[in-house]
């Protein structure tokens, strides 16, 4: 059974910065691709990131210049690194991976950016 467990969520005020973490229970590089995901109150789970096995990154307009996303392999654990923060940044944020075996999901973390 593959588990993501995230962690590093919290309250920030606007223009600071956060980093969740996401740790796996398998080795990172056996993941094809792992990224990070998040909805808003009301609204559609939406992409972030994405960090496919190869190494390039990819980043949603919105986000792309302030979040930053990264891979620990010697700790199987994937970072999203959130830096000048906006309010409209607030949502339950989740990491996912997937193999050939499946896709798979963390228990989701809380953002909320807010004065």
């Amino acid at each position: 059974q593959v588990q993501l467990v995230e962690s590093g969520g919290g309250l920030v005020q606007p223009g600071g910065s956060l980093r969740l973490s996401c740790a796996a229970s398998r080795p990172i590089f056996s993941f094809l691709v792992m990224g990070w995901y998040r909805q808003a109150p009301g609204k559609q789970r939406e992409w972030v990131a994405t960090r496919p096995r190869t190494g390039s990154r990819y980043y949603a307009d919105s986000v792309t210049g302030r979040f930053t996303i990264s891979i620990d392999n010697a700790k199987n654990t994937m970072y999203l690194q959130m830096d000048s923060l906006k309010p409209e940044d607030t949502a339950v944020y989740y990491c996912n991976g997937n193999t050939s075996q499946g896709s798979y999901w963390g228990q989701g973390s809380q953002v909320t950016v807010s004065s």
